[in-house]
């Protein structure tokens, strides 16, 4: 862990030995860690005392966090989530909230919270976190970072601590599109299906139309920016009924984190947090009637999605409604910021395609992300797309 952590981003762990590949792609790089992801000689906590107390130090590596190692980037330290992965505000009752670099006054988001926090404020390069339900994407986007929720399935979660299986992917933050790229070399393979140079972009209008009016006509401009290099989106609407992608998505993550989780909770019984203990009690909650519903709306919603982007679509919508709510909002306005973020999160979620969010804007003085989803397998051309995208727009965070 580096000697000076100002924003409160990595666990205090007792440092151990983190070997890495002197040469490589990554070398020269540094690596924050999510504390979700066995590292050889740390406990895993994933934000919860209790899972804390029982989990010993580690004596295997996680594969995507080795794979990093051996591509010769640099173990700085394991970083701070919310309770159990099972919130978007990135704070935690047990061990606090990290500070946001990018808007001190704003909440980091999660459950990624401190790896976004290492990556923006420059004590790591690159940072591992992980996303159900945005846990990347809305950390990234309040940060001012690029992040990305890849295919799901395409990357290894093989000692990493779950929230929802059908749900779960690893991913990873970074301040610039070459370094970000650099990772998406390492850690994918060929692309299953290859997007060309110039993708036919959809712009998703009726996920513009989530966002608040302001936000929506910053990101609206973003786009305009972008026509004269890469061309004018065609505008769709993705959603007929949104409020019912909503509870599928709902419906599959809380049915999944009981699984996930429950037991656990039940034996024990821990003092979950404010946000935390609500999500959980719901999850408890969900019918296999629910369950069944949710898997024929995801099965539906997928394959209509596979058919607008074909092999050579990219669809574009805002990554969250606005820029973060502030550090002093209570509790019901958090939980109604994450609802409405749900509604445009779940989209990549349910259909398990990957979702890249860019670094394009700011308002009053806060980052704001665009994201862009592409077809299943499709993940380093998207991010090829993603950095080609993020340089037209030409509208950095300072």
């Amino acid at each position: 862990m580096p000697t000076e952590d100002p924003f409160r981003c990595f666990v205090p762990y007792p440092d151990a030995p983190v070997k890495n590949a002197a040469f490589g792609p990554l070398a020269g790089l540094t690596l924050a860690v999510k504390d979700l992801f066995d590292v050889k000689g740390y406990p895993t906590g994933a934000g919860s005392p209790t899972v804390l107390a029982q989990s010993g130090i580690k004596t295997r590596t996680a594969p995507i966090v080795k794979t990093l190692l051996d591509a010769g980037a640099r173990f700085v330290g394991k970083t701070h989530t919310d309770e159990l992965a099972f919130s978007l505000n990135g704070k935690n009752a047990h061990f606090g909230a990290p500070i946001n670099p990018s808007a001190p006054d704003r909440i980091t988001g999660g459950s990624s919270s401190g790896s976004m926090a290492a990556v923006a404020g420059r004590l790591a390069d690159i940072a591992l976190g992980s996303d159900t339900g945005g846990s990347v994407r809305a950390p990234a986007s309040y940060g001012g970072l690029f992040g990305i929720r890849p295919s799901h399935g395409r990357l290894s979660l093989k000692h990493v601590w779950p929230l929802a299986e059908s749900l779960d992917t690893p991913g990873w933050f970074a301040r610039d599109g070459e370094t970000f790229a650099r990772v998406a070399e390492v850690v994918f393979g060929r692309d299953r299906i290859t997007l060309p140079e110039m993708p036919r972009m959809l712009l998703a209008d009726d996920m513009f139309s989530q966002a608040v009016p302001d936000a929506e006509n910053i990101l609206r401009n973003v786009v305009q920016r972008i026509v004269p290099a890469l061309g004018q989106p065609e505008s769709i609407k993705v959603a007929r009924d949104l409020d019912g992608l909503y509870w599928a998505f709902r419906w599959v993550q809380g049915r999944e984190a009981w699984i996930a989780d429950g037991p656990m909770i039940e034996r024990f019984a821990p003092p979950l947090g404010p946000g935390v203990a609500e999500r959980f009690a719901f999850s408890k909650s969900v019918t296999d009637a629910e369950y069944a519903k949710a898997e024929t709306v995801r099965k539906s919603f997928r394959a209509k999605l596979a058919r607008w982007l074909g092999r050579d679509g990219v669809l574009i919508l805002p990554t969250v409604p606005d820029i973060a709510p502030l550090v002093s909002a209570q509790e019901p306005e958090l939980d109604d910021f994450r609802n409405r973020a749900l509604r445009l999160l779940c989209l990549a979620g349910l259909s398990g395609f990957p979702q890249v969010t860019i670094p394009v804007a700011q308002r009053e003085g806060a980052p704001l992300g665009l994201s862009l989803i592409g077809p299943k397998g499709s993940d380093k051309s998207l991010i090829a797309f993603a950095v080609k995208f993020e340089r037209a727009a030409r509208i950095r965070i300072a």
